[in-house]
């Protein structure tokens, strides 16, 4: 019986307190917005190549902090890939060093750099993102907005 009325008790008191964690969690998440952006230098359906970036920032801040970069190519079935970044009056610098691109399936490559999650480089709002693959004289850009 004592054991019911603590446990009951302990309930009480454990309840309120996880819904009220429950409500503060999500604000706590909303600090930061998260975005991707794509693009494909291609013609029509054909990406050659294309690239997409994960990136965050807080509200209001004009920092934008790169998760992770990804570079594909269809046309190929291996590859060589870098991205490149270039910060607003900036000239262009090397993000990641040179990375094969393997084969996902058919004729197309895919490789990437970084890691989900905010973690990574900062740069300011504007920062222009490129995906180069060795040979292929076009490049798939973004912009961190």
């Amino acid at each position: 019986m004592q054991r019911m009325i603590i446990s009951a008790a302990l309930a009480a008191v454990l309840v309120p307190l996880a819904a009220a964690s429950a409500v503060s969690a999500p604000t706590a998440a909303q600090a930061y917005v998260d975005k991707r952006v794509r693009n494909c230098a291609g013609k029509a359906s054909d990406c050659r190549p294309g690239a997409v970036a994960h990136y965050w920032y807080k509200r209001g801040s004009s920092a934008r902090g790169v998760g992770w970069v990804y570079a594909s190519r269809e046309g190929a079935r291996t590859g060589t890939a870098r991205w490149l970044f270039k910060k607003p009056g900036d000239t262009w610098k090397t993000g990641g060093a040179w990375k094969r691109a393997g084969r996902v399936g058919g004729t197309f490559a895919e490789t990437s750099w970084g890691r989900d999650g905010h973690t990574g480089p900062v740069y300011p709002r504007g920062t222009r993102i490129c995906v180069q693959f060795r040979g292929l004289p076009t490049k798939a850009c973004v912009s961190l907005k």
